[in-house]
């Protein structure tokens, strides 16, 4: 029973996580083209623009999503139409205020982001994608609701398809320079926005059922204050860099902080399976040994992404493209050594979005403004505290920092009133393997000594502690019968 639950979790995963990742990869090919293209200032102002615009993307959407994807997934009293337009239409309305002040206020907030005063005008493109991009989110929940995972994806990656044609074709044909990616991003997110369009006149009612409203507005306001905390610990590391040194700085930073990406995916795409799964399965029986048996295999999984991508990074950046150009350019290789604390940043972060789940089904909602305001301030304080001594690095550590408090803080408040018996050796075991393996790596790096052999040598030794120190003979007996069976069918 518990593996058919795992399995469930697995295919609904797959579902969303294929999507997820072409089309956060497809994204990511982006990076290699402006660190190709750009200067690391000028790659450092379109950072700060677009940390901006991740910041904002919270207070236009104020928890709306999480009330809408709580209250829509139960058996409702309200009419389905209900359901939809009364969260959407909150959402419209406030938006039209909110990209209004963004206009008015985009001399003081732009020259905070020390971005220089000729391209001050990029704020109304800015608020631009801020509108249209909350009006499509209540859509999307929808769609994954419906369990539409076909079109669901087809959108998404029409958004991004649509995104990257037209950076190419408006900086390579029509020579445009940093401001061809906002008009690109605010393109692409009215695509979206008429893709969807049918569904939304089909479900959208003009009128407001006010007792729905209050419900939303409880559950989901405590996640403005912990989206808002959330993304600052993901961008105000950009900002505050700039301050303390310059946006070249921000540059190399901004494109080794993507190269966390695939950790990110990973954790992207099992959120979308995750936050379904454990509202429909929170009142089975042994409901709590499932979710258990999910953390464990999460961060085994997690763990092994870190290991791999921290030994290979710099061979991966290296990787040859036309006209003796690499997938990164080599002027943001001296940022490189960031890329295994963010990507263990990122496992921390997963692990409070399992944690989540005694937030939404115990209807606990208050803790998590708190938690995520206790992160926030942790990644803002030791910003200010090591990027003056360790520059890159110290910004890099602060997120690792942050998520590591959010995931412990949810942890302890979870297990309070919604206790798990999670099994803790293993999970122990396994970052006692991670740790060695990046201990040895930091050695080796700061040394030159970081040869092609010892990453293989530390990559196998990861492996075989996990083979012989947490896997048990029924887990390691039921991946053999699954390896065997898709043999078989192969065959």
């Amino acid at each position: 029973m518990i593996f058919d639950k795992i399995k469930e979790l697995s295919k609904d995963t797959a579902i969303y996580g294929i999507s997820t990742i072409v089309g956060r990869f497809l994204s990511f090919l982006l990076v290699p083209f402006y660190t190709n293209i750009f200067h690391p200032a000028q790659y450092g102002i379109i950072a700060n623009i677009y940390i901006f615009i991740g910041i904002f993307n919270i207070v236009y959407i104020y928890g709306m999503d999480a009330a809408y994807l709580k209250y829509a997934s139960l058996p409702s009293r309200t009419d389905e139409k209900d359901n939809f337009s009364t969260p959407y239409l909150t959402v419209f309305l406030s938006g039209v205020f909110l990209s209004i002040v963004m206009i008015l206020i985009r001399e003081p907030v732009f020259s905070l982001l020390e971005v220089p005063l000729n391209y001050y005008y990029l704020m109304y493109y800015s608020a631009g994608i801020l509108f249209l991009d909350s009006i499509t989110v209540i859509p999307f929940i929808q769609l994954r609701l419906q369990r539409k995972a076909k079109k669901f994806a087809a959108f998404k990656l029409i958004n991004i398809g649509v995104n990257i044609f037209l950076n190419l074709l408006l900086i390579l044909k029509y020579k445009m320079g940093i401001e061809a990616v906002p008009i690109a991003n605010i393109i692409a997110s009215l695509s979206s926005l008429i893709l969807l369009f049918p569904a939304i006149v089909r479900n959208l009612q003009i009128r407001f059922n006010a007792e729905l409203l209050k419900k939303l507005l409880k559950f989901g306001l405590p996640y403005l204050p912990a989206g808002l905390s959330s993304m600052l610990i993901q961008g105000i590391d950009r900002p505050i860099l700039g301050k303390l040194t310059d946006l070249g700085t921000v540059g190399i930073y901004n494109a080794c902080y993507k190269l966390g990406i695939f950790m990110m995916l990973f954790v992207n795409m099992f959120q979308y399976a995750w936050q379904p799964f454990f509202l429909q399965n929170a009142e089975e029986k042994n409901a709590k040994e499932i979710f258990s048996k999910v953390l464990t295999y999460f961060t085994l999984a997690s763990g092994l992404i870190l290991v791999i991508l921290s030994l290979f990074i710099d061979n991966i950046v290296a990787i040859p493209l036309l006209h003796g150009r690499t997938l990164i350019d080599s002027d943001y290789w001296s940022g490189l050594s960031i890329v295994p604390l963010i990507l263990f940043g990122y496992l921390f972060n997963g692990l409070y979005v399992i944690f989540t789940a005694g937030i939404y089904i115990e209807e606990k909602s208050i803790y998590i403004p708190l938690i995520t305001g206790i992160g926030a301030a942790v990644n803002i304080g030791v910003n200010f505290l090591l990027i003056p001594v360790w520059g890159l690095m110290g910004a890099a550590f602060a997120t690792f920092a942050a998520y590591l408090v959010m995931a412990g803080g949810l942890y302890i408040v979870t297990q309070k009133f919604y206790k798990i018996e999670y099994e803790i050796a293993k999970l122990t075991k396994i970052f006692i393997a991670i740790l060695i393996v990046g201990g040895i790596y930091y050695y080796l790096y700061y040394t030159n000594h970081l040869f092609l052999i010892y990453k293989f040598i530390l990559l196998i030794f990861f492996s075989a502690f996990i083979y012989f120190f947490v896997f048990e003979k029924k887990e390691i007996d039921f991946l053999r019968t699954r390896l065997a069976a898709l043999k078989q069918n192969r065959s």
